[in-house]
């Protein structure tokens, strides 16, 4: 608990400064994903780095200091898709080139909300939907118990949890909504992404029991991974960042 609120806290710092803060935060954040992620596929050190250097180039275009260009989110998509594909190509690893895209597209989406007119507003309500997903999750879980969400995956996590969780992230958005002009639209698509951290959190579950550990890596000393803590928001980041887009 204290490694979540310690990380909350510099996230949040780091979101309000916005910025180049922001990114060399969401930077870091990536490139120690995909180190956990390769761990998970078991592959060697060297190959490990090589997808991390993959991953670098097109983190490295949504930089601030780069040339403010229109185009660019389009472009450093592109070179996303050409990671992958050039990881999977040297490594003939596909589940490798698969983590490329797991670590690139939630940080790319946080940095082009950030970047928004009201990005300050959008993206603390992205990552605080999953924060208060799990806060609520984890109490209505262990109040009310009940028939377990999917035991074979994470036996802790209950149909209760889930309902909790998705309470807990409406009434975050309902509080931005009244007090920070939330559009509604965003209010309303809440339940479902919070739905949705908690489908990411299982499938994270899922990539740990394949490999056959109990934690994706040891960032955090007796409290996990990088993934671990943020299994929830990878799913939910680019779909939060469309809703944003589109008109």
């Amino acid at each position: 608990m204290i490694a979540s609120v310690v990380m909350i806290a510099v996230a949040s710092v780091a979101l309000w400064m916005g910025g180049f803060a922001f990114w060399l935060l969401a930077v870091v954040v990536s490139l120690f994903m995909m180190a956990e992620w390769s761990d998970l596929q078991k592959v060697s050190a060297k190959t490990k780095r090589l997808a991390q250097f993959a991953l670098s180039v097109p983190l490295a275009t949504m930089a601030p200091a780069w040339l403010v260009l229109e185009t660019r989110d389009f472009f450093t998509l592109g070179l996303v898709a050409g990671a992958a594909f050039f990881v999977v190509i040297v490594t003939r690893l596909p589940q490798l080139a698969l983590g490329v895209l797991y670590c690139a597209l939630p940080v790319m989406a946080l940095i082009v909300l950030r970047r928004q007119e009201w990005g300050l507003l959008f993206a603390f309500w992205t990552m605080a939907l999953v924060w208060s997903t799990d806060i609520g999750a984890f109490f209505a879980g262990r109040t009310i118990g009940g028939p377990k969400l999917a035991p074979r995956l994470s036996p802790n996590k209950t149909w209760a949890g889930l309902v909790g969780g998705m309470v807990a992230a409406t009434a975050l958005a309902l509080a931005l909504h009244a007090g920070e002009g939330l559009p509604l639209r965003f209010v309303l698509a809440t339940p479902l992404l919070a739905a949705l951290a908690q489908a990411g959190d299982l499938y994270e579950s899922w990539l740990k029991r394949v490999a056959g550990v109990k934690d994706s890596g040891n960032t955090l000393p007796g409290h996990g991974g990088v993934l671990d803590r943020i299994d929830g928001l990878v799913p939910v980041a680019p779909i939060a960042a469309l809703l944003v887009l589109l008109p």
